[in-house]
């Protein structure tokens, strides 16, 4: 049976706080502008990421080469969670900066679960930013300067 010290408890419930929180700003940022996955789904991805990886190290250990399998599970399960929300419509598809959204946010609790808290918080502020500040290029490319149909 696995044994776990206050230390190690505590430190797995301030992972999963920190996938959360980094991942809120970027559901908020779909919440915000009314798409299917927003300010719910973006921290559970996030923490979920997180939960397996602080679960394999428990079970396998930091340095197993099975983390790579793990690795390729969660990339793979997020990508599938993430091709729900693109939506096609006659050549166009929309839904596609949703999916990549949440495939930054995948690999964001994985990188939280791993410490690696400088990757998540990169993952985090460009995933919000690019979301946030290529509107006004994407309707300029696009020749559609009133639409946001296809975020």
């Amino acid at each position: 049976m696995f044994q776990s010290s206050w230390w190690e408890i505590t430190t797995h419930i301030i992972s999963l706080a920190i996938a959360y929180a980094l991942a809120l700003p970027v559901g908020w940022d779909r919440e915000n502008d009314a798409r299917s996955a927003g300010i719910r789904t973006f921290p559970l991805v996030a923490i979920a990421s997180c939960g397996f990886v602080l679960v394999g190290i428990a079970i396998l250990g930091r340095t197993s080469p099975a983390q790579a399998r793990l690795l390729e599970g969660l990339i793979t399960g997020v990508g599938f969670i993430g091709g729900g929300a693109i939506l096609k419509k006659g050549d166009k598809a929309s839904g596609t900066a949703t999916a990549a959204s949440l495939w930054a946010t995948g690999a964001l609790g994985a990188a939280v679960g791993y410490g690696l808290y400088d990757i998540a918080f990169i993952l985090s502020a460009t995933t919000f930013l690019t979301l946030r500040c290529s509107r006004p290029l994407k309707r300029a490319t696009n020749g559609d300067v009133g639409s946001s149909a296809s975020r």
